[in-house]
Parts: C-alpha cells; sequence; structure tokens
C-alpha cells in the first residue's frame, strides 16, 4: 500500500488564457454554458490497528460504521452546498495492509450493475452481508446525489458475472475466490449504477487482478458520461488510455497516494493529469500524515480547486471536503441538451438539477469553504511582457550544454546541467530525448540557490516498471550537484521559463510546482505533430520547485 504513482496519460494543445486566482484555485466565478456541482472529500481515515489479524464479520462492520459515519456527515454537507456527486477515497472505509487473509472479515459480494439492476437501500433483503452498500446507497438516497467510494469485494470463482470471460483462461486462485479493490457508484436514488475492480495493483497482497480489463463508465444526467479508475492505474495504458480512446473527458479518481518530490506529488500530478489529457478529474486522497498521504482536488482543463495539508506538532490531522461549480466536458450531452433546447424541451430532470434554482447562495458557500482552507494556483496572469517576446526563439538544433553530470532523480539516472546566471539557454540530452531551457532567474533576497535541467529516457524500474522520457527544471536541495534530484519543497527563486522536449511518445503531461506546494497552471503549453512539446510560464508569486515534462511510452514497457 506505501506509494501510489500518478503518471502521464497524453497531452493536447492547450492555450491556456488568464484566470482570477484565490487559495481556492483557479476558480472562475460564473462559469458558462453547462455545468455542475461536484465535491471530493480527503478523509482522515480510522484505521485497524492490527490489519494482519483477522477480524469477526461483525468487529471488521464495527470499524467501517466509524469510517461510514464521517461519509454520511460530509455527504450531508457536500449536499448542502449543491453537489451532485462526492467522491471518497481509496481504502477509506476500511484502511490498508491487510493479508489475504486477514481482509476477510471487511468482503461483500458487489453484483454486476451491467447484469443486474439493484437498489441496496430499498431492496436491503435481496443479497445477504451487504452493510457497507446499503448504507452507502442509503447515503446516496438520503442526499440526493451520485457517490463514488471505494471498498473491497469478493467474488466467487470461476467469476460468474464476466458472462464473455473463459475460465479455462484465467484459473482460480488457490483459496478459490477472487478479492478486489473495487470502487462502487451509486445513482442519487441509491442504485448500484456501476462497479469497477482495479487493474494495476500497487504491492497488495490482500487482493487479485481482475481476470479480465474492466473499462467502466457510468451516465449521469446532470453531465453526460463520467470514467472509473483506481490511484496506479493511471500509471499504465489499460484502462486509462482506453477511457481517453472512448472519448472519456471526465474521470474519477479514488487514490490513497503518497507524496513522493519533485515529480510525484498528489495535486502536482492531479492538475497535470487533467491539463495533459484535457479532462476533468475529480481526485480523493487519504489523509494519514505518518505516510505522506494527502492531496485531493477537483481540476479541469481551465478550473481547479484542491488541498495540500500541512501538519504541524500539535495540530489534529483532519479531513477537508472541496467543492466546485464546473463546467460539463462531455460532448455527447452537451450535443443532446443543445438539441432538446433548440426543440424546445425543459431538458429534464437533470437540466434543472444541473441549473440549481439557488446557484449563487450554493457558489457563495464553496468560495467559503475553498478560501478558508484550499491550497491554489498562482501566477496565471503574469505581469509585464510574456516570455515568448523577451526570450529568442530555440534554434532547431542546439547543441547539449556543456558540464553535464548524473544525478539520481525519482530512483532514475537523470541527465543534469546546472543553470548559471540570472538568464540563460541550456539543452541535455539522454539517448535520443534532448531538452531545451531558456530561463530569466529572479533570486529573492540574495539567496544562492541552485538550479539544474534534467533529462532521462528508459525504463523506471523502482516500485515497478515503465518507460519514460522527461525533461525536468528542479530546485537541487543544497549547493552540491550531488543533491540535484532531491526532493525540496521551499524556494525562493521566481523563474520565467520556456521548457521544451521533442519526445518519441504522444502521452506527455506538463506540472509546475511551487514552494510550499502550490500548483501553478502554465501559461501555454503546446504541442507539435512531430513530438515537439512547450510548456511557458511567468510570472510566478512564490519559487519554483520543480517544471516538468513528463513522457510515458506505453509501447516499450
Amino acid at each position: 500500500m506505501s506509494l501510489r504513482v500518478l503518471l502521464a496519460v497524453g497531452v493536447a494543445v492547450l492555450y491556456l488564457s488568464p484566470v482570477m486566482l484565490s487559495r481556492a484555485g483557479d476558480r472562475t466565478e460564473g462559469t458558462p454554458g453547462p455545468s455542475y456541482v461536484a465535491a471530493v472529500y480527503e478523509h482522515k481515515v480510522i484505521l485497524n490497528p492490527e490489519p494482519h489479524v483477522p477480524l469477526s464479520r461483525s468487529a471488521a462492520l464495527e470499524h467501517m460504521m466509524r469510517n461510514l459515519k464521517v461519509y454520511e456527515e460530509q455527504a450531508a454537507r457536500a449536499a448542502e452546498q449543491g453537489a451532485q456527486i462526492i467522491v471518497f477515497p481509496e481504502d477509506g472505509i476500511h484502511g490498508f495492509n491487510f493479508s489475504r487473509l486477514s481482509i476477510s472479515g471487511y468482503l461483500e459480494t458487489i453484483p454486476d450493475p451491467l447484469t443486474e439492476d439493484w437498489n441496496p437501500c430499498t431492496q436491503p433483503d435481496r443479497h445477504n452481508q451487504t452493510e457497507v452498500l446499503q448504507s452507502l446507497s442509503c447515503m446516496a438516497r438520503r442526499h440526493q446525489l451520485y457517490l463514488v467510494a471505494n471498498m473491497p469485494d469478493l467474488q466467487p470463482c470461476p467469476l460468474t458475472s464476466h458472462p464473455h470471460l473463459d475460465p479455462s483462461q484465467t484459473p482460480c486462485p488457490p483459496d478459490g475466490r477472487w478479492q478486489f479493490n473495487t470502487d462502487v457508484v451509486f445513482r442519487s436514488d441509491g442504485s448500484l449504477a456501476a462497479r469497477y475492480h482495479k487493474q494495476n495493483l500497487f504491492f497488495e497482497k490482500e487482493f487479485d487482478t481482475p481476470p479480465r480489463l474492466e473499462v467502466v463508465t457510468f451516465d449521469t444526467p446532470f453531465a453526460g458520461r463520467f470514467g472509473v479508475f483506481t490511484c496506479f492505474d493511471i500509471l499504465f495504458h489499460d484502462p486509462t488510455v482506453r477511457l481517453l480512446e472512448k472519448g472519456i473527458r471526465q474521470m474519477i479518481f479514488p487514490t490513497a497516494w503518497m507524496n513522493l518530490l519533485p515529480l510525484l506529488t498528489a495535486v502536482q500530478i492531479q492538475r497535470a493529469v487533467s491539463l495533459g489529457a484535457n479532462v476533468t478529474l475529480l481526485a480523493a486522497n487519504l489523509r494519514h500524515d505518518s505516510k505522506a498521504m494527502t492531496g485531493s482536488g477537483i481540476f479541469t482543463p481551465s478550473t481547479s480547486i484542491y488541498h495540500h495539508a500541512f501538519h504541524h506538532p500539535g495540530e489534529p490531522e483532519e479531513g477537508e471536503l472541496l467543492v466546485l461549480r464546473i463546467p460539463v466536458l462531455d460532448s455527447d450531452w452537451l450535443a443532446t441538451q443543445k438539441q432538446a433546447k433548440r426543440q424546445g424541451e425543459t431538458g429534464g430532470q437533470g437540466e434543472a438539477k444541473g441549473q440549481i434554482g439557488e446557484e449563487g447562495e450554493a457558489k457563495g458557500q464553496i468560495g467559503e469553504e475553498g478560501e478558508a482552507k484550499g491550497q491554489g494556483e498562482t501566477g496565471g496572469e503574469g505581469e509585464g511582457e510574456p516570455l515568448s517576446a523577451s526570450l529568442p526563439i530555440l534554434s532547431p538544433n542546439p547543441s547539449p550544454s556543456p558540464s553535464h553530470f548524473i544525478s539520481s532523480m525519482m530512483c532514475d539516472p537523470f541527465s543534469f546541467v546546472l543553470l548559471h546566471g540570472s538568464e540563460g539557454q541550456l539543452t541535455v540530452c539522454d539517448g535520443p530525448l534532448c531538452c531545451h531551457l531558456q530561463y530569466r532567474r529572479s533570486p529573492q533576497g540574495g539567496n544562492t540557490e541552485l538550479y539544474a535541467l534534467g533529462a532521462f529516457a528508459g525504463n523506471h524500474t523502482a516500485d515497478g516498471h515503465f518507460a519514460l522520457q522527461v525533461c525536468a527544471l528542479v530546485q537541487c536541495s543544497g549547493s552540491e550537484v550531488s543533491s540535484c534530484g532531491k526532493g525540496v519543497e521551499e524556494a525562493e527563486s521566481r523563474l520565467d521559463f520556456r521548457l521544451e522536449g521533442k519526445f518519441g511518445t504522444r502521452y506527455v503531461y506538463p506540472s509546475l510546482l511551487g514552494s510550499g506546494m502550490v500548483v501553478d497552471g502554465p501559461d501555454r503549453i503546446e504541442k507539435t505533430t512531430d513530438g515537439r512539446v512547450t510548456m511557458e510560464h511567468s510570472g510566478m508569486s512564490v519559487g519554483l520547485v520543480t517544471a516538468c515534462l513528463y513522457g510515458r511510452v506505453y509501447d516499450q514497457d
């Protein structure tokens, strides 16, 4: 359960116009066009102190109901603010670090909603030992919102709920049953809308990899279609890229994510995925300080709200509810609504709910929540002339800068070159990948912070095996070159820059992290047909920690 890594899924050519920013993110008031209100909850999970010791069903249920009581409170708060969908994190009901045997008391058999219509709240006697499903179903029904949660699932083997599965090609586990890490989706009437079994496990010995890939979507009346995946899934082609290839632009993402600087902190990557894949991402993480778990958000390509907790001695670890009105991105749903409007129709229940009669009041509550505790993006507007007008255009084939060195970053051997002076141009290469940087630096208070441009093209082999191409501008943690690539949380130097690489993959995503875990939105991201990706930014209000173009080469895994 330790590390949860979130990586690239794609890149779109985006030109990001300036937006009004707050500590809640780059939230824009008066979202034009059809919109809906989404909520995510970062949950301070109540853990089983001895997860390797099997519990009776009654004891396991007593433990889970303590977490579900918190879910009930937060669902009520979200509904009061007009939320139409709420997402809870991975492992939030039961916890983690179980063995295959010790999790048995927590398991419930979740029917396949593709083959059975079931409302656990109104039909509780149809299936035995489904108390958690019933609780979640009634929660959704009581508060009239779509609800997404994560829980452990027990299925018989051979898997009878997959009619197209050939049992001869998928041998049963030795104990004769499947155990899955599972996301469940409930409609606002409490009926079960979707069930997704996590495809890519990360050292989760209590669970099985599904014998058949599941690419799961569900439809809503207020925003159209959503896709579902869990945590480590987003590293891989399946199911994440398959969802993108199906045209899904609204993603649900329960996660239990440990932050890893300088490239893979939770809110940093969540924002990057939304920008790079041009999608909405509703990301709910756990809060667990001793495992560096925090960081949740609601992200669209043009607006966001997010939260990253900083634990100070004596302060309690607490959950965080985020609520935001965001635009609908499902083009088919939008076309249907437009046609209905043209024909003089009202748009039905979903249209009415999507508008929310008291929109102004609801949005006021959302704003207060975000201002109170949210962390936000900065630097989207910038001041003075744009970087593109003040720095020369990179030559088509710049030569590598001298004096490059090798240092480990995220357990990968990056080739680095140091930045010198207040401005300049640098190039560093690793195999087929060359990364180019133009920069103008504004040190604050005469600091001597060290920065380096790094490149890596190869196979990542720590905690997973996958192929990468990465260009990264990072602050080094000290004054020695060996410190480049180490994690840093605070920085003072403000940099205007243009970072560019020519990648051998179209799956590249941009990230920009400022001092104090501030996620910046780049001024401009562009991709050309020959694989060149450019990220440009200026006018930062905090120091730069990391700027990165992270390429994922699926066909070389």
